[in-house]
This record gives C-alpha cells, sequence and structure tokens, in this order.
C-alpha cells in the first residue's frame, strides 16, 4: 500500500486540477472578505458609496436620491460583522455554502478517475490483487489534501482578516481545533462518497455531478422537499450536509460531538462500499 500511496502523493502534487480547485477556493474566500468589508464596516462603505454599491435606482434606470433608504442600508451592513468571529466567517465563505466540498469533491473526482482514464488502472490491480490497499491509498491520500485544504484555508482566512484591517475578533482557539478535529472527518466521509461513485461509474463526468449536487446540498434538498410531502424529512439531520452547515462551532456537551460520530460512520460505510464495488468490477 505504501508504494500506492507514494504514487498517489507524487501524482496528487503534480495534478493541476489540485491547485486550480485550491486557489478558485481562495478567490471566493478573498470575494466574500472584499463584500464584507464593504459593507460592513465604516471604511468599506465610504469606497462602497463611491463606487456607487449604495446607489438606488427606480425601474428607468434613473438615480433616486434617499439620504434615509442610504442610511438604512448603511446599518444593515452593520449587521454583518455582529456577533461574528474569524471561525464563523471561514465557516460562512468555505464551509456553509458548499465551496469547500465542490471543489474538494472535483478534484477528487478528478484525482480518482485519472486512473481509468489513463488506463493505468489495469495493471495497478494485476499488481494489486487485494482490492483495499488501493481504496485505502486513496482514502490516505485524499485526507491529506482535505486537511491541507481546511488549514491553509483558514490560514487565508486570518491573512484576509489581517489585511482588511482586522475587522474579524480571533475567537478562541479551542474552538478553532475542536471545529477542525470534527470537520475533517466529516468531509472525509463525503471524499469517501465521491470514490464511491467515481469507482462506481468510472465516469469523471458522473464524479464531477455528484460533488456539485451533494457538496452544495442540493441532492438533500430536493428529496428532502420530495419526502417532505410525507412528512419523511426526518433523516435530514444525519446527513453530511446538514453536519457541515449546522454543526457546532464550540464544545458545550457530548451532544456535539454527533457531527463527528456521523462523519466517522459515513467514511466507513463509503470506504467499505468502495471496496465491495472495486472487488465485484471486471477490470
Amino acid at each position: 500500500m505504501f508504494n500506492l500511496l507514494r504514487m498517489d502523493l507524487y501524482r496528487m502534487k503534480r495534478s493541476k486540477s489540485v491547485y486550480v480547485c485550491f486557489f478558485t477556493m481562495l478567490a471566493v474566500i478573498f470575494l466574500c472578505y472584499l463584500l464584507v468589508y464593504l459593507l460592513g464596516t465604516p471604511e468599506g462603505r465610504k469606497v462602497a458609496d463611491r463606487i456607487g454599491m449604495l446607489t438606488v435606482y427606480d425601474s428607468e434606470g434613473h438615480v433616486v436620491s434617499d439620504p434615509e433608504m442610504k442610511m438604512v442600508m448603511m446599518e444593515e451592513g452593520e449587521d454583518l460583522l455582529e456577533d461574528a468571529n474569524l471561525l464563523e466567517m471561514f465557516r460562512d465563505s468555505d464551509m456553509r455554502g458548499g465551496l469547500h466540498n465542490i471543489l474538494f469533491g472535483i478534484a477528487v473526482a478528478l484525482f480518482v478517475c485519472g486512473d481509468y482514464k489513463g488506463g493505468s488502472m489495469k495493471n495497478i490491480m494485476a499488481l494489486h490483487r487485494n482490492r483495499w490497499p488501493y481504496i485505502g491509498s486513496k482514502l490516505i491520500a485524499v485526507g491529506i489534501l482535505d486537511f491541507l485544504y481546511l488549514v491553509l484555508g483558514f490560514g487565508f482566512n486570518c491573512l484576509m482578516n489581517l489585511l482588511f484591517g482586522n475587522m474579524l475578533p480571533f475567537g478562541s482557539w479551542g474552538d478553532i481545533l475542536f471545529y477542525l478535529a470534527w470537520i475533517w472527518p466529516v468531509t472525509m466521509a463525503f471524499a469517501a462518497l465521491i470514490i464511491a461513485l467515481c469507482v462506481f461509474t468510472r465516469s469523471i463526468t458522473i464524479g464531477v455531478l455528484g460533488a456539485v449536487l451533494g457538496g452544495s446540498g442540493l441532492a438533500v434538498m430536493m428529496v428532502s422537499t420530495f419526502l417532505g410531502y410525507f412528512h419523511l424529512n426526518g433523516w435530514v439531520k444525519y446527513t453530511l450536509y446538514h453536519a457541515i452547515n449546522n454543526g457546532p462551532s464550540s464544545y458545550a456537551s457530548p451532544e456535539d460531538l454527533r457531527c463527528l460520530a456521523i462523519g466517522l460512520v459515513f467514511l466507513v460505510v463509503y470506504s467499505v462500499v468502495s471496496i465491495v464495488l472495486l472487488i465485484r468490477q471486471d477490470i
């Protein structure tokens, strides 16, 4: 397995998609900070007013001069930073909207399906009759990538906060470490789902589509909406999407470990499914 892992890490290091997805994530985080700065700080609102972001237009496209409306818009901007800190901004800009899972999932799909596309899968399976080392190697490799995405993404949030004048308080190191400790297994479980999907279909298109639908929560929301007509949507709180969006930012009770448990269970289930699917395939 170590030879497979070394090969996977080498491929991942040289993969352009890994860097494209990562820098796309950083670009979106930067835009989020820029928007919050322009609307949520006094200095930023002055800039926003000068460039016309706070200008109101009527239905015919004419500028409406209404000081009271502009004042309301500026007061609403102040609410953006109310009770906010660096961890919550990281969650809002990178995690809750599905940005991390979508881009990370796309990178995983391209990475796994690359074995099928390049024709190297037959050679790998010929050398490794046991299928579990192949899946294990993929999980460790994407786990390292996931960890780097999370830690570097949070580090970039710190850098952006510093660049925009420390508009957000740092918060507690304990809360940050607790959040990263449980979000990593949960996002790893999502990666295991993408791996299972790619092994089953051998299709980059299906893998990327699964990353987008699953990471954004569209798949969960569509199924939940349909089952909601039959009052059968209580399962949503046990999904990975719900855990990522509504999980705790700090530890207060053992109940806060439920998201970690959900992530670990799905990680094991999807890993086993991937191994079973690979065993049953004729490669």
